[in-house]
């Protein structure tokens, strides 16, 4: 029938592609990056009505990263230092609790929203250096995040085949079972992650009481046969010439167990979960800081332990060929023990533990990435704009960890080069933003500790860079893709209004009330600096007979102050200023064309009448003028704000005017 109408809703269910299409485009986009700060996981922020967990049920939360590294650290430990990986480890233990655990309390004290070292660095770096800065580094914390998704995957995979239920069609394919867990990782974030701190409870509890049982067995063991001991100091003792030697081989060696700190990032993430006490205010939160503190203290502590008494068991009951790439212990130490001491259903039992403990490793990396992304390059207009939704980046980042799995060949071994690059390098920036923080307020002995921290990890990570450089050309791949994904973003977001809001004070709103009465606003674009009653009556002239403004007609000056030309957006405020017989409107904001865009926008909702702006043509050439727009905010205006005014406001008619004399 002739004008009869179509029900939208039966349109979207005619199954045509191109309805299917945009089911699928909402779908995708749905959950933007203000939503995926709520994500669960590392860095997730709370609701305003969320009063936050005690600090030991988030202690499990960063503990599915930091105490599931005992499923294959023993292992790698073992491999890396072979008889000295007790005394290797004993090393890393004095690092952790001397040198990472203060670091990080002071990151509590600095960032206690969750932001991290990283944000401690933006705050210390100004202008274009410090975002470029907080880019590099997070292109490294991809790279912690990003292998601790895929080497957790490979070592559960290696927990699977190794166990002597698994079929046999399992046998030699760590590689699929690895994409497999990944894939089904990605699938829970599509779908949606919930309730991960109560998850997170369990599988913690339960695995590190598992841990507790294998230890002891494996104590009783070795105290049952005291040969054992002395087999391993002999060994040590014909393979070394001195107890000296050996204390300088283990220095040596002891960046190779860097996987064993890897907690200490998320540690500090997770503060906006931690509940603090009633009194706490957001400027000033003392409860959180102090839990805070308390919860990676007692990690610290928990973990140093579980590391020593792991190292020790695995390397005096273990044979070091067992280590070796393919043998029975090789990336499941611990597990190895469990299946020999306890038996196979014991031990099968500690496997499906290990198992899920790591794969929700992974899911706890991956909410960090979710969360941590949007956290920055969206403020630096430096993500496309799909980046504000979940879906998207969580195809991008399941794309990623396929790639680097099938890279690694879902080597635990292989990977942990590149896992302890990213967070050494975390852990660096966190040393160094300490020891700049403390020495600005004049703390000589802290600045001293906190310069000799940053000194040993500094060696730690170039140690660990030579020996297995794989990290650094991860590190440098993530790095290359989101410093041109980024700018690239920044170019083509460049010309958006930026302006989050847009205030005028008193004095300003009665500029603009009064002159709006005779008619529409007519602002001239003026630069900022100081100016004399000639220089004023000079320019309004010359506008006036170049331009056409009506004579008699009140004009108001328009002056933009730049600031900080590397931020994307501000609010912006508009002062107004009657000086040398002008009226003029004063605004700071990060570029000059896309405030006044912004401001003329706002002028015509207020006064219901379409502004009237007139600038002067700058002189030079229209390449330099552009970049330095890219660059520096300013540049040649008068194009630019017509074209940030065109792309805001597609209706010729309601858009403010632009003239150019």
């Amino acid at each position: 029938m002739a004008g009869a109408q179509v029900d939208p809703r039966e349109s979207a269910g005619s199954g045509s592609p191109e309805s299917a299409a945009e089911r699928c485009r909402a779908w995708l986009l749905d959950g933007l990056s203000e939503q995926s700060a709520r994500h669960p996981g590392p860095h997730a922020t709370p609701n305003p009505e969320h009063e936050g967990h005690r600090w030991w049920r988030v202690m499990c939360l960063t503990g599915v990263d930091y105490f599931s590294t005992l499923g294959y650290q023993p292992g790698i430990a073992a491999l890396a230092a072979g008889l000295l990986s007790p005394l290797a480890t004993v090393v890393l233990i004095g690092l952790t609790l001397l040198g990472a655990l203060p670091v990080y309390r002071r990151v509590a004290h600095e960032s206690p929203h969750g932001e991290g070292s990283i944000a401690m660095l933006e705050r210390l770096l100004p202008w274009w250096s410090g975002k470029i800065f907080v880019l590099v580094l997070l292109g490294f914390a991809a790279t912690d995040f990003m292998i601790t998704v895929t080497l957790s995957a490979a070592d559960a995979a290696a927990h699977v085949v190794e166990n002597p239920f698994a079929p046999g069609w399992m046998h030699g394919g760590n590689t699929w079972i690895t994409l497999v867990l990944v894939g089904a990782l990605g699938a829970v974030f599509l779908k949606g992650f919930r309730e991960a701190i109560g998850i997170a409870v369990v599988l913690v509890g339960v695995y590190l009481t598992l841990n507790v049982v294998v230890l002891a067995v494996s104590a009783w063991e070795v105290l049952s046969h005291p040969v054992k001991i002395g087999d391993w100091t002999d060994a040590m003792t014909a393979a070394h010439s001195s107890p000296l030697a050996m204390v300088g081989v283990a220095l040596l060696v002891f960046p190779k167990l860097a996987l064993g700190m890897s907690g200490f990032e998320t540690g500090v993430a997770v503060m906006p979960q931690v509940k603090g006490d009633p009194t706490d205010t957001y400027e000033k939160p003392t409860g959180r800081i102090r839990e805070t503190r308390r919860l990676l203290t007692t990690a610290a502590v928990i973990m140093s332990g579980f590391l020593l008494l792991s190292s020790l068991a695995t390397t005096i009951l273990i044979p070091q060929s067992a280590f070796k790439t393919g043998g029975p212990a090789n990336g499941r130490a611990l597990a190895y023990l469990a299946h020999e001491h306890l038996g196979q259903v014991f031990g099968t039992f500690y496997d499906v533990s290990t198992i899920a403990i790591l794969w929700f490793a992974g899911a706890s990396a991956l909410a960090g990435l979710l969360n941590l992304v949007p956290r920055y390059l969206p403020r630096y207009g430096m993500a496309p704009e799909w980046t504000r939704a979940v879906r998207p980046l969580v195809l991008v980042f399941m794309v990623t960890a396929i790639v680097i799995t099938l890279w690694f060949h879902a080597s635990v071994d292989a990977q942990s080069g590149a896992y302890a690059t990213g967070v050494l390098v975390l852990m660096l920036s966190a040393a160094f933003a300490s020891t700049v923080t403390v020495h600005k307020r004049g703390h000589r002995k802290a600045t001293l500790g906190f310069g000799t921290i940053t000194a040993v990890f500094a060696y730690t990570l170039v140690t660990n860079v030579i020996e297995r450089p794989d990290g650094i050309k991860i590190a440098a791949i993530f790095i290359v893709l989101i410093l041109v994904t980024s700018f690239g973003s920044r170019v083509h977001r460049a010309f958006e209004l930026r302006a989050a809001e847009v205030t005028f004070d008193d004095t300003a709103s009665r500029f603009v009330d009064e002159a709006a009465r005779s008619g529409p606003l007519r602002l001239i674009a003026n630069e900022p600096q100081e100016h004399s009653r000639r220089e004023y009556r000079a320019k309004e002239y010359s506008q006036r007979e170049e331009t056409h403004i009506p004579d008699g007609g009140p004009v108001l000056f328009l002056e933009v102050l730049l600031r900080d030309s590397s931020d994307f957006s501000a609010d912006i405020t508009v002062h107004g200023e009657e000086k040398y017989g002008v009226r003029r409107l004063r605004i700071e904001g990060p570029t000059v064309p896309n405030a006044i865009a912004a401001v003329l926008l706002v002028l015509r909702d207020r006064t219901g009448k379409v502004p009237h702006a007139y600038f002067t043509w700058t002189e030079g050439n229209p390449v330099s003028h552009l970049i330095r727009f890219l660059v520096f905010g300013d540049g040649e205006v008068a194009p630019v704000t017509r074209e940030v005014l065109r792309r805001a406001e597609p209706d010729p008619e309601r858009r403010p005017r632009v003239h150019v004399g």
